[in-house]
Parts: structure tokens; sequence; C-alpha cells
């Protein structure tokens, strides 16, 4: 695992980067809390051992910095402190602070502190794959109920054009019959009589008309399943560290149909996609993510409403527009609203307003992170009680807004 000393002192630098390196760890050092922060904010480490008096940026004010710009990249950050005074303990772990380690340190000490924000930050990530597991899980199952209503009805329509085919194969051969007769001068009255009664019990009225009802019911279910089909093709789109040009639009409708099963029931949904909107260089299978989870959360929230009544609808608003050298894209709910007391806790990692089981507070912040800091974008949220709630992202049509800081980044720091 990867470690982030911080320190001016490049004999401290050396030590701490000897003992951690002797323990297996890698070691990214800084030589002070600017080059400290441009890693962590890039999600450089989840370790890091940050000396509290450095010029320029303090290792306090970096602590400050994670918590305020709600850093979901599990930093477990460790200031490096010759001070042992009570209240200087706890000012260090009210700015955000996970631990710290007196100077001189002992290298015993270090390292076991170290080895329990590790394990801190491996039960982190066990717990966001298994919210991502289940996520998957509920979604699986809700696409999988998508798909067999439409088969059901399919195969329900074959079994009786097949029963037909039987009836109007009757009425051919009746006819074929009638034909052969006609042709040798034999028809009777008991072939008229023969022939009127197939029609009668096979009931050709009948037939003639719901028999292409029943082939355009067919289709359109195929239609349908092909449709969902297409949407988790497009809305699965293998994870790359690149980034390619997407319409935004077209990927938010294809999230809709994805999560139909997670709002059909308590919502209508209505889209207002700019048919202009340009292209955005970014990374489509995360911003999908993104999507859906601010779609399955408006669905939530307008369940949370009506409660056991479904015999109303709540409404989940869906629309791209343009801003300037902005793309934004709102999801607006008429849900519950955020109580005025956690709306500014809503993108920490681990916070949730649902009931236990219900959630683990990931999706925001994860949201937030992709948002924030893999597209150099904004993400907002609106919200009134008992009217309902808006999330606004903002993402920068131009790449070099994007890649930017990632330049510099690369500059910042050197390995000691």
């Amino acid at each position: 695992m990867r470690v982030l000393i911080a320190d001016d002192s490049a004999l401290t630098r050396t030590m701490l980067q000897d003992t951690l390196e002797g323990a297996g760890y890698d070691v990214l050092a800084c030589e002070d809390g600017e080059q400290a922060w441009e890693v962590i904010s890039n999600g450089g480490c989840h370790l890091a051992v940050i000396d509290w008096m450095m010029p320029g940026m303090s290792g306090l004010e970096v602590c400050q910095k994670i918590r305020e710009q709600k850093s979901t990249n599990w930093v477990y950050a460790i200031l490096l402190t010759g001070k042992n005074r009570p209240e200087d303990i706890v000012e260090a772990f009210q700015a955000g602070a996970s631990d710290h380690v007196s100077k001189p340190f002992r290298d015993e000490e270090l390292l076991a502190r170290l080895a329990v924000g590790a394990r801190i930050i491996a039960l982190q990530m066990e717990l966001a794959q298994a919210q991502k597991l289940e996520s998957v899980g509920q979604l699986a199952a809700g696409i999988a109920h998508e798909i067999n209503t439409p088969t059901q009805y399919v195969g329900d329509n074959t079994r009786f054009l097949k029963d037909a085919f039987g009836d109007i194969k009757t009425v051919l051969d009746s006819f074929e019959k009638l034909l052969q007769a006609t042709k040798s001068g034999t028809v009777d009255e008991q072939l008229v009589v023969e022939i009127e009664a197939t029609l009668k019990q096979t009931d050709v009225e009948y037939l003639t008309e719901e028999i292409p009802q029943a082939i355009d019911q067919s289709l359109s279910g195929v239609e349908r399943v092909a449709k969902i089909v297409r949407a988790m093709k497009e809305f699965s789109h293998p994870g790359t560290e690149e980034k390619s040009l997407v319409n935004l639009s077209h990927a938010i409708e294809t999230t809709v149909t994805v999560a139909h099963s997670e709002w059909k029931y308590v919502a209508e949904m209505v889209t207002e996609f700019d048919s202009e909107l340009p292209q955005v260089s970014c990374l489509p299978a995360e911003l999908n993510q993104v999507f859906l989870n601010l779609i399955v959360n408006a669905a939530h929230a307008i369940g949370d409403t009506l409660g056991d009544d479904k015999t109303e609808k709540g409404t989940i608003t869906v629309g791209t527009r343009r801003d300037g050298e902005w793309v934004e894209i709102f999801i607006r709910d008429t849900g519950t609203g955020i109580p005025e007391d956690v709306r500014a806790r809503i993108f920490d990692p681990f916070f949730t307003t649902k009931g236990v089981g219900k959630g683990t507070g990931q999706g925001l912040a994860i949201a937030r992170s992709v948002v924030v800091d893999k597209h150099g974008g904004t993400i907002d949220c609106e919200t009134e009680l008992g009217k309902g709630t808006t999330f606004l992202v903002r993402l920068p049509i131009e790449e070099e807004r994007q890649t930017q800081g990632a330049g510099e980044h690369e500059n910042a720091c050197t390995i000691c």
C-alpha cells in the first residue's frame, strides 16, 4: 500500500522513508503541505504521515482540507508532531486527523498506527465493494423482471398463433375440398354445410381480428427486450482509464431505461434533453453509475413520500442543458426532501438518511468523487423539505480543464 509522507525536513523524510520501505510500504515523499494536498486531492494515496508544522500549508491545514473537501479517497492521515498537550491532540482530531504520532517518533509505534489505518481502509473498500455488488444484484433482479414481462406475453402470443394456425389450416383444407368439388362439378349441399360448420367452429372473424394484434404485441415485446439489452450493453461499457467523447443525453436516457424497474411503480419519468448538447470527454461507465445512483435515490425519496399508497405517483425530471463552457445535468424529484440539519453531510462517506440495512452512505460520496475529482466538475443539491430535491451535475466541455491538474500533479512531488 502506498504511503504519503510530507515533511519539510529532508532528514525526517529520509528516516520516515527508510522505516516505511523497510516495512514493505510504497512511499511517496513531499516537501510541504501544498504538494501533499495535490497528491491527496488526486487520489494518489490512502495512508499519509504529515508533519504538523510546515511552511505554507501546515499538516493541520491539510487535514482540514481533507475534511472540508469531503475527500472520498479514504485518506487515513497521521499527524507527526512535537505537541503533546491534550488540547493540541484534541485540536488535531477536530481538524480531521485520523491519528497522531509524537516526535521523536518510534518506528514500532508509527508502524503499528499505520497498520491500524491500513486495516480501516481495507474495511472501507470492502464495504464499498459490498454495496456495489448489492446494487448490481438489485439492479439485475429488476432488469430480469423487466425482461420477463415482455418475454411472457411474447410466449403467450406465440402459443396463440400456433393454435390459430391450426384453425386456419382446417379452414384452408375445407376450401381446398370446395375448390376440387367445384372443378369436378360435384358440389353438393352436404359439402357446403360442412364448410359453414367449419367456419363457425373456428370463428374466422375472431382470428382475423386477433392475429394481427398478437403479432404487433409480440414485435413490441421483442423490441422492448432488445431495447433493454442495448441499454445494458451501453450502460455497462467497460471501465477504462481513458476518457472518450460521450453524448450525455443519450447516456442518461440509457440509464433511465436500465433503472426502469426502480422508478416505474412510484414515479412518472419526464425527460428534458438538449438536442444540441455538445459531446463531453469523460469516463462513461463511471458517470453512468453516478446518474443511476441519483435516479434510484430520487425513486426512493418519492417512495418514502407515498408510503403504502400506490394509487398516486410522483415525478422524476431528468434533463441536460448547456451553460457556457459547461454541460449541466439535473435530476429533480417530488420526494421528501432532505432535512436541513443533515444537508451539509450528504456527500460525506458512510453518511446516509436511509434506514438500517438500506444504504451504506457511499453512493453520493462516490458520485462526488467521480464528478469532482475525476472530471473537474461540480455536484450540488437544492432541496426543500416536503417538496423534493434537485441534484445538479456540471461538467466542463473542454478537455483542457479536466486534465490541467494532472500535469501539475506529475511534478508536484518527488520520491526521496
